[in-house]
């Protein structure tokens, strides 16, 4: 951030405080000056900024006024602390460890169910490349990644009609390498960034780690993310990124529309701000048609759009890659500066893989198969928990999110099934300000059979317990 900036959103703040009331007058550019230690041309700039944003005005030979009807500010803003931060990582941690016992039905798991994936073809292909593998294959694997495979990915964005050169792509050990990289890519440290509300915590836990300040967006169930209160984010703050999931959104499991990711991409170049795109359940949509990301309607290359073979193909192979555009070299450096590379044995699998052409056949059984055991885990939960709990059911992806009645919290109702073997993802995992209490999210990759009905059944109990 420009000290420029810094200044402003000080003034910013101490208006929303009540230092300064509507009508006063603020110290002068030589008073600030002299009070800050910035240069006058830093003062001005930064008074004229607030101008711009309605919050002071100039009068002509007097001086810079609060404005006597101050634009509404933005939703509380929260810098990700250390003490929400460790909050967040201790329930995260504790959930997946419990996610890992075979003993603990892993409704909280953020992971499909391995089996559905062709392990068997995979590692066939993993045991053919590493016999056939040069000593130069390691460096001929380095960043940006396998030349095959990138044109391989390069070529599914053609076939949805996106123009992306395999140039631009970079191979990742996962899509979350691929998400932290282009976000410490396009940020400084104190820089803001939006986050949705509820968001993936693995956001959460970037911005902590790069020290960076998040701007917590509220999300829909059924629309997404609102366009309108990220457009007020825009206007009122100086924002570097977005990180936003445009397609079975985690933990909502909600798909914008392809207008909502129209009107998105309008809003980023408007305010020359960039969209980190989580796209990682991109390829679990549901319907005749898969739905396009975001990137789609970049026009000024201001997108940078991630996702991954894990969650669609093969989840140990860790491999991910991000569509970087002009930010493609930038992100090399980083990662030669973190990671070096991605497993160049992978790389060449998942190539040999690809060549088989059965990648497609395997996506349509998957998205059928993960659409039955959805239908078949809402059907349950219909059955066995109380009425006042709301499902909210989304087409794609492998997530549930319900609502338990007003006053109930899900983390309480987390911790007592916890110790009847049954996880679930309270809703304070998801958000900076435990602003979801009474949500959770249900996993419903994992099958359905008498051991899952019971599982539910003992939820409704816990939870008309909960009730009483």
């Amino acid at each position: 951030m420009k000290k420029y900036q810094r200044l402003a959103q000080q003034i910013s703040e101490q208006i929303a405080l009540g230092v300064w009331q509507p009508g006063d007058r603020l110290p002068s550019l030589r008073e600030q000056v002299a009070a800050s230690g910035m240069s006058l041309m830093t003062v001005g700039h930064a008074y004229q900024l607030l101008e711009s944003q309605g919050q002071v005005v100039a009068r002509p030979q007097s001086g810079y006024y609060v404005a006597s009807q101050v634009a509404k500010p933005a939703p509380p803003v929260a810098r990700v602390a250390t003490s929400e931060s460790v909050d967040i990582n201790t329930t995260i941690f504790d959930i997946l460890q419990a996610s890992r016992d075979p003993a603990v039905l892993p409704f909280a798991s953020a992971f499909p169910d391995p089996r559905l994936f062709p392990l068997a073809q995979l590692n066939r292909s993993l045991a053919q490349v590493s016999k056939r593998a040069s000593p130069l294959s390691t460096i001929a694997n380095l960043p940006p990644g396998n030349a095959a495979l990138r044109h391989a990915i390069a070529r599914r964005y053609a076939l949805q009609g996106m123009n992306i050169s395999p140039d631009e792509i970079v191979i990742t050990a996962g899509a979350l390498e691929a998400l932290n990289l282009s976000l410490q890519a396009v940020t400084e440290p104190g820089d803001w960034v939006i986050v949705e509300n509820p968001c993936f915590y693995g956001a959460l836990q970037a911005l902590e780690r790069l020290r960076l300040k998040a701007l917590s967006v509220p999300s829909d169930v059924k629309e997404g993310i609102d366009l309108a209160a990220l457009a007020q984010a825009l206007r009122d703050y100086p924002v570097k990124a977005c990180w936003l999931m445009t397609n079975c959104q985690n933990p909502l499991g909600v798909t914008l529309t392809a207008e909502k990711k129209s009107r998105l991409a309008a809003l980023l170049r408007q305010h020359n701000a960039v969209l980190i795109e989580d796209d990682v359940y991109g390829e679990l949509w549901s319907g005749r048609e898969k739905p396009l990301p975001a990137k789609a309607w970049d026009s000024d290359d201001r997108v940078l759009h991630c996702s991954s073979f894990s969650k669609c193909l093969v989840p140990g192979f860790r491999i991910g890659w991000v569509a970087a555009g002009q930010h493609a070299r930038r992100i090399q450096q980083l990662q030669l500066m973190s990671t070096l590379s991605t497993s160049s044995p992978m790389q060449l699998a998942l190539v040999d893989y690809l060549e088989t052409r059965r990648f497609d056949t395997h996506l349509r059984r998957l998205r059928r198969q993960l659409a039955e055991r959805k239908r078949l885990a809402w059907q349950g939960l219909l059955r066995h928990l109380p009425p006042e709990v709301t499902i909210h059911y989304s087409e794609g992806g492998y997530f549930l999110w319900l609502t338990l009645p007003e006053g109930l919290d899900a983390g309480e109702l987390g911790a007592r099934a916890l110790a009847r073997g049954i996880s679930i993802a309270p809703g304070k995992m998801f958000s900076i300000a435990n602003s979801w209490p009474s949500g959770f999210r249900f996993n419903t990759a994992w099958g359905w059979g008498e051991r899952e009905e019971i599982g539910v059944k003992t939820l409704g109990e816990l939870i008309r317990r909960m009730m009483k």
